[in-house]
């Protein structure tokens, strides 16, 4: 039974460990919603919603005797992805030994990723008034539906290839494509390139490259200097000629700062997001599984602390020009824009 030491001394004679059986926490009883958000990021009808969500796809690991329970995963998952701290740590403090949360933090990840289109989209044709509506707000850029940006999630070496996993900074990370709109919600991501990898390439041999580019969308979306200027991605002018383009530039920088702000939200909600100790797939699978989260947690009104509002800096300024393809016509784009609202 939970709670109690089970000796037996023949076994202790031949040098056997003794088995004991912690008692387990038990978040939802003992902590108020408020204390909930600090050490879970979610309250209690949050994860009562969680585990309603998983329990198809984590309900087996329950058959077996001292198994542990649909929402004793998710709780052990969430103290991972909040913290970021050692396996053994997470499991002195919810109870169980270094090996169960290992396990239980892979399989939560996987079954929260395998979520990821249901919980992640671009906005479609009933969505985009709101969403150009919004955005307009934050800095009166006209017709913009989103705002574009990588942000890279630092991993241990891998024991593989790990020359590409090495960032511009020196670091190994995993390079992540995010879009989101004026309320910080996701609705695109790519989430499996190597730190060497530039934002351009990423952006170019993704499925929401070759979606925009065959199927242009009611609106543009906005991105840096790092990202090719083309019919429906807008950059700033590198040097603002006229007060016009000094007005877009300005425009373009508030309504962008979307981006900036939710790549600091979300590894300040998640900061195992800040290193990770994992190989590259399962690195992948947890900031899939984080993104689920931030989206869920976003479109509940799950509050966030003052600070978690605060931008990440900006992204490295030396990254190389994008590649040019469409830049006439995406200049075209621009340059109209500029003339009728600007």
């Amino acid at each position: 039974m939970a709670g109690v030491v089970h000796r037996h001394h023949h076994f202790a004679r031949r040098g056997y460990r003794q088995r004991v059986y912690v008692e387990r926490t038990k978040p939802l009883e003992q902590y108020t919603t408020e204390e909930l958000y600090v050490r879970f990021r979610f309250g209690k009808a949050d994860i009562e919603y969680l585990v309603n969500l998983l329990r198809p796809k984590l309900q087996h690991r329950t058959q077996r005797s001292h198994g542990l329970s649909v929402e004793d995963q998710i709780l052990i998952a969430l103290r991972f992805y909040v913290c970021g701290t050692f396996y053994q740590v997470v499991g002195d403090y919810m109870g169980v030994v270094k090996s169960a949360v290992c396990d239980v933090v892979r399989d939560v990840s996987i079954a929260l990723a395998s979520l990821v289109n249901e919980f992640v989209s671009f906005p479609k044709d009933n969505q985009i008034a709101q969403a150009k509506h919004s955005i307009f707000l934050l800095g009166n850029m006209p017709n913009t539906i989103g705002a574009i940006d990588c942000t890279h999630v630092h991993i241990q070496a891998p024991r593989e290839n790990e020359w590409e996993f090495i960032n511009r900074k020196g670091r190994h990370s995993i390079n992540v494509q995010l879009v989101c709109d004026a309320d910080l919600i996701i609705t695109n991501c790519v989430v499996k390139c190597p730190g060497s990898v530039h934002d351009a390439r990423i952006l170019r041999e993704s499925a929401l490259y070759r979606d925009l580019q065959t199927n242009r969308p009611d609106g543009i979306i906005l991105g840096d200097s790092a990202y090719p200027l083309l019919p429906w991605l807008m950059t700033p002018f590198l040097t603002a000629n006229t007060p016009a383009q000094a007005r877009f530039n300005t425009a373009h920088c508030r309504a962008r700062c979307a981006i900036e702000r939710l790549n600091g939200v979300l590894k300040r909600r998640f900061a195992c997001l800040n290193y990770l100790r994992a190989e590259p797939q399962k690195a992948c699978n947890i900031t899939l599984a984080c993104i689920v989260l931030h989206n869920i947690a976003t479109k509940r009104n799950v509050p966030l602390c003052a600070d978690n509002d605060a931008p990440e800096p900006l992204g490295d300024p030396n990254q190389p020009p994008a590649f040019c393809q469409n830049k006439q016509t995406g200049r075209a784009t621009r340059d109209a824009i500029v003339r009728h609202y600007f």
